[in-house]
Parts: C-alpha cells; structure tokens; sequence
C-alpha cells in the first residue's frame, strides 16, 4: 500500500472541505475471471480474446503474460509468438458481465454515488464515510476484501480529493493495489511521474510533449500556457490544471440533456493520423467522465470534422446497445475517421459527441471494446 502523507495540521484542516472519491479497477478482468473459473490456468500465461486465424487482438492478457510484453490490444500471432506457452481463451463476455453485476452491487454496500467507467471500474463517491486519514485505509482495505472475498479477484485501489489522480493512483501500484493520496499531497504524488501517466495524456500526446522537453508531469505543470496553446489549442490550460492537481469534477447528478459532446479548434491543421486519433482519444475521455456521471449513457457517436478549407463535416452511427466508456465512444469515433481522412486532407477542428441519451444504470448493458475476431 502506498501513502501519500502531509503534515497533520493541513490534513486534519482540509479533510473537512474535500471531496473523497475512490477508483476502483479490477485487475486484468476479463483473464481474471477466467483463471478463477479453471485453476489450471493460474499463475500461467493467459490472454483472452479471438484467434489469430480471424485477425484477433488481445482483449486482457494475465499479470503472467505481461512479463512477455504483452497487452490488451495487442494482435493476437504477435502475443503467441511473444511467449510460446501464451494460452488463449475465447472471451465469455456474458459470464464478465456477470461478474461486473456483483462487483457493482459490493460497491453500492459502500455508497450509492458510482459512476461507472466501463465493465471493470467505477468512481465510487466515499465522502461521507470519512472522519479522518485512517478511514480512507479503511474504507479501501474493506473493499478490496470484499470482492475478493465474494468474487475470488483483485482490485486495485486508488483514493484522493479529485477523479483524475484517484485513477492515476490506482494504477501505480497493480495488481492488487492500494495507493492513497491525501489532502495537500497531490504534487508530490504527480510531479516525479512520467509525463504519459497524466488522465488525458495518449501516446501521441507524450511523444510531442517529450519533443518538447517536457517528460514529468512536473515538467508540464511549469510549463508557460502559452507554448502549450500553440502545440494543443485551448486544451493546454486544462492539462495544466490537472498536471498541478486541479481537478474540480464531482461524482453528481445531471440533468437531462440531449446530447454531450467536446471539441477543440488546432492551432494548426493537422493530417497525421496517429495525431487526430490521439486528439480523438482526449475528447472521449472528456464526453465519457460527463456522461459518467449518474449513470448515463448514450447510443449514438457523433463525429465533426472541418478541414483546412472550413468545410465542414459531422459523421454518426449507432452502438448495439447504450455506452458510456472512452474506449469505446473513442473506437467508433476512430473508425468514423478513418473513412474521411484520405489524401492528407489538412483538418483545423476535431469534435466527437453522443447522443441518444439514455438514463438507465443497469451494469449488464454495457459494452466492452468489439475487437476484431470475436
């Protein structure tokens, strides 16, 4: 278990006013999951997803595998060949949902406030179950037994005052973790991280900030706005807040709206594809922790486009069912795309929505990433 602590005075101060909210993640679920069902298969090489005949990808590899490199999405003859006792497992999406229905009702023994990420995670609102510092230990401890108590898994836990570093810290310390960041630590906890390992951050978007010089998330936070509009447009200010800590979002309640969406204007038109799906990544993240909150979801992915020469262009489809993760808002926004960048069309604004919005909390609709394969 990692501590973050700060002097008594400031915690007991502040302990008061902030907000606690809990990240909890299911370690390498879907694998998970099938190691507990067949013990032959623990503390053995296990991914699970479609074979390499159909052109599958990983979905989840074990702790085991990912000593050999491999991860999720990962193409599945390259896994194989990484590790020649790799043991592949067609996934069982109806028993995960399964197991997520149970995991989401332990979390609702704990509070009612969840907002939910995807089949494997969840936010949980713990405020109200804090007195002092020692609760926090508490409260995760206690979680953390009971899903593996009722369910036979691991979850790692991450605890602080905002979403973005509660999920960073849940992180830190896989599997089976509990990483506590208390009031006044936030930068000392972020600042010694790789800059990659802030809540927004993609891989393109760490390849450009270390171009930049920029490889903490120390190095970002001192960074001067103004470098960082010309590179990232009117989403510097906010990487900044949050590579200093600031994340002011609240696990709430939200009122009816018809659609969500996020955009942002470059400061320069762009053609690179790895660029625009990063950019793509960033703006389902955003749409997704909005609609996050108080269970909502939506069944229709919208994508806008405008080009170097103002045309402009809004693409959408439908998903099986109502969604609310990043991952997969960001995937059927990516594949809009891709139709429409052909022959390095220069583009100057990117926005992803959802609509269709949908209310419902029920942990068997959602949906997983559709790899191909399965």
């Amino acid at each position: 278990m990692m501590i973050y602590s700060f002097s008594i005075q400031i915690q007991h101060l502040v302990i008061n006013i902030m907000p606690f909210i809990l990240h909890a993640d299911l370690d390498a679920f879907f694998a998970s999951v099938e190691q507990f069902d067949d013990y032959t298969l623990r503390n053995k090489p296990v991914v699970v997803g479609g074979s390499p005949e159909s052109r599958g990808v990983v979905a989840a590899a074990s702790y085991e595998a990912r000593k050999f490199g491999i991860h999720s999405a990962m193409p599945m003859i390259t896994a194989l060949k990484r590790c020649k006792n790799l043991i592949r497992i067609d996934p069982r999406f109806d028993r995960y949902k399964q197991i997520s229905t149970q995991a989401f009702d332990i979390f609702q023994t704990f509070t009612k406030t969840i907002e939910p990420l995807s089949i494997d995670e969840a936010y949980l609102e713990i405020t109200h179950l804090i007195n002092n510092n020692d609760d926090l230990y508490k409260i995760g401890n206690e979680l953390k037994q009971s899903i593996l108590q009722t369910l036979g898994l691991t979850i790692s836990v991450g605890i602080s005052t905002s979403k973005s570093i509660s999920k960073i810290a849940s992180d830190i310390n896989k599997p089976d973790g509990l990483t506590i960041v208390l009031p006044g630590t936030e930068k000392k906890f972020l600042y010694p991280l790789d800059v990659g390992k802030l809540w927004g951050v993609g891989p393109k978007t760490t390849e450009r900030l270390k171009s930049q010089g920029i490889q903490t998330i120390e190095d970002l936070a001192k960074s001067p706005v103004t470098d960082l509009t010309m590179l990232f447009g009117n989403q510097a200010q906010q990487m900044i807040k949050l590579a200093n800590g600031e994340d002011n979002r609240l696990i709430t309640s939200m009122s009816k709206r018809k659609s969500f969406s996020s955009e942002v204007t470059l400061p320069k038109d762009i053609s690179d594809i790895d660029e625009i799906i990063d950019i793509i990544i960033r703006l389902s993240d955003e749409v997704s922790a909005n609609l996050s909150q108080s269970y909502i979801f939506g069944a229709t992915i919208k994508l806008k486009l405008r080009f170097h020469d103002f045309k402009t262009i809004t693409r959408q489809t439908s998903s099986d069912s109502p969604i609310n993760a990043s991952e997969d808002i960001s995937q059927i926004a990516i594949n809009l795309a891709k139709s429409e960048i052909v022959g390095n069309r220069k583009i100057r604004m990117i926005g992803v929505g959802v609509s269709n919005i949908k209310t419902e909390f029920n942990p068997n609709r959602f949906t997983q990433i559709k790899f191909p394969g399965f």
